[in-house]
């Protein structure tokens, strides 16, 4: 039987699944990896949504917080493990030709807030202002760096 607890915490479920996946996949490029990494932010909302219920003041916030700490250490467990063939090395003698992989590529090269602010300014359609708070900076910080994102990417592409 579901209890009230489980209700809410299943609305709030339905509510994000979409936005963190995307995030997730975006910051990842794998699916397997998006799905896995999902999970384990849903897990850990849980856990903390059982603990102290309706006290977590965003849980929007909340859950794109933990979404970027496990994108984080995927890539740190990650890098643990990389290995590099001669096979995987292309080299590029023929004029650039961006398409969407290529634009997505340039958008790892940013640094990671810069990414973030972009995906949740230009993908979920979140204000500077919620932004701001989930990375616990000033409304027009956040919007000089995704100028400052934005900048970077037109002169890479």
């Amino acid at each position: 039987m579901a209890t009230p607890e489980n209700k809410k915490f299943a609305k709030i479920y339905d509510k994000h699944i979409d936005k963190i996946y995307r995030f997730v996949f975006l910051k990842t490029g794998a699916k397997e990896v998006a799905e896995d990494i999902t999970s384990q932010v849903f897990t850990k909302g849980w856990r903390k949504f059982k603990l102290q219920g309706c006290d977590i003041e965003n849980m929007s916030a909340y859950l794109f917080q933990i979404a970027r700490a496990e994108v984080s250490n995927h890539y740190r467990e990650a890098s643990k493990f990389q290995i590099i063939s001669a096979e995987s090395v292309e080299i590029a003698d023929a004029k650039p030709n961006f398409d969407g992989q290529d634009i997505k590529d340039t958008l790892k090269g940013l640094e990671d807030d810069l990414q973030n602010i972009l995906i949740w300014h230009f993908v979920e359609g979140m204000s500077f202002k919620e932004i701001g708070r989930l990375l616990s900076r000033p409304e027009g910080t956040v919007r000089v760096m995704a100028h400052r994102a934005l900048k970077e990417l037109r002169e890479k592409v």
